[in-house]
């Protein structure tokens, strides 16, 4: 119970990292946050318990630890805004390389409800993740923009709030055609 309180936590956590980061660079030295983000990152891949987790949760949490490291030894925040990008990046890798080899990362999901998936359902999976691989490279380039030329409020502002609406607009999009044009799931 209290490992799955801490993991939930972690995620939570780990999600608002640009409010994180906004909060921490107003109250802390860049040096104080990197290591409370370094903190945040190692514990984040120990309470990661499934190994199909810690695939994506590995990258990310030696990359979060690098940006962290290299703000606190340059002593610049530039490197804490970078996160979101490589997140991004690190989906549209794992989207985009499903759609080269083997099932799409849809369809695996799809599977966990419907094992014998027809044809018709592979094709769609496979619709909805070129849509999603779009837009982690639109998003992530957006938060690359916002990491160079935006202030830290704007940059605050996109990566943890906007984002997440856009997210958000493309699961219910996402959810309302496959449940009432399509008529399943």
């Amino acid at each position: 119970m209290l490992k799955a309180l801490v993991t939930i936590t972690l995620l939570v956590l780990i999600i608002s990292y640009p409010v994180l980061v906004y909060l921490g660079l107003k109250h802390l030295k860049v040096s104080e946050l990197g290591v409370i983000l370094i903190g945040l990152f190692i514990a984040r891949l120990c309470f990661t318990a499934k190994s199909t987790s810690k695939k994506l949760v590995l990258p990310l949490s030696i990359i979060g630890c690098a940006l962290a490291l290299i703000a606190i030894a340059s002593d610049s925040t530039l490197s804490l805004t970078f996160y979101p990008v490589v997140v991004n990046t690190t989906m549209f890798i794992l989207f985009g390389q499903s759609l080269l080899y083997g099932q799409t990362i849809i369809e695996q999901l799809a599977r966990l409800k419907h094992p014998d998936l027809p044809e018709e359902g592979i094709i769609y999976t496979r619709k909805v993740t070129w849509i999603w691989t779009v837009f982690f490279v639109v998003n992530g380039s957006i938060a690359l923009y916002t990491a160079l030329y935006c202030s830290l409020e704007e940059w605050t502002f996109y990566n943890g709030f906007i984002a997440y609406i856009m997210m958000g607009i493309l699961l219910l999009g996402e959810l309302i055609f496959r449940r009432f044009v399509l008529k399943v799931g």
